[in-house]
């Protein structure tokens, strides 16, 4: 039996250095050419404007997913992976590059120069990812409360990501993934607004 899940296991940290890069230039290039100005006074409001370049550059990285299919096509070929886990493990990796998307969309409004959103990008992704990794947790359990300990560890992309990987598709899962998006894209439009009345 073809098993993927080693090719599902690197994709989060394949998106760790892939989003950043895909999305540095989203607000932080308009930023810095001053096209920002021209952008907003289009016949959209920021929040179309926000949104548009969020789904572009999803749809970008998940053009490239999608394109990975013929691994998939390889594994049938040479085995029978059960197409149920590895259509949700695709799911997951869709989602999960959707919430590196919006995290890198966030910190590229937040800088003029690309390299720093570049930069704020990794770590902000890098953060989520490895919130709820155990040498982390271990580190806050010395000191910190144990509900501290579990809020921190629930912020992680990972516990999700593994579910949808296992071939589990949660609402749970799915409403996370959902939220981060969401909430990414409200912080973009909060800083994106505070630049513009500054």
């Amino acid at each position: 039996m073809a098993d993927l899940t080693p090719f599902f296991f690197w994709h989060p940290w394949v998106y760790l250095l892939l989003v950043p890069a895909a999305t540095m230039s989203l607000w932080a290039e308009e930023r810095r050419s001053g096209t920002v100005e021209l952008l907003l006074t289009m016949p959209i409001t920021m929040s179309e404007a926000i949104i548009g370049k969020f789904l572009a550059a999803w749809l970008f990285i998940t053009i490239g997913v999608v394109l990975t299919f013929p691994v998939v096509i390889t594994a049938a070929y040479l085995g029978n992976p059960d197409m149920g886990v590895v259509l949700s493990a695709y799911l997951g990796s869709i989602l999960l590059a959707g919430a590196y998307v919006a995290v890198g969309m966030l910190t590229s409004s937040m800088s003029r120069s690309q390299v720093i959103g570049f930069v704020l990008g990794l770590l902000g992704c890098l953060l989520l990812l490895l919130a709820g990794w155990e040498p982390i947790t271990g580190f806050f359990v010395r000191w910190a409360p144990d509900w501290l300990v579990r809020t921190i560890a629930s912020f992680s992309f990972m516990p999700h990501y593994d579910s949808m990987q296992r071939g589990v598709i949660d609402l749970q899962d799915i409403a996370y993934y959902v939220s981060v998006i969401a909430l990414m894209i409200f912080a973009t439009h909060i800083v994106l607004d505070n630049r513009k009345s500054a």
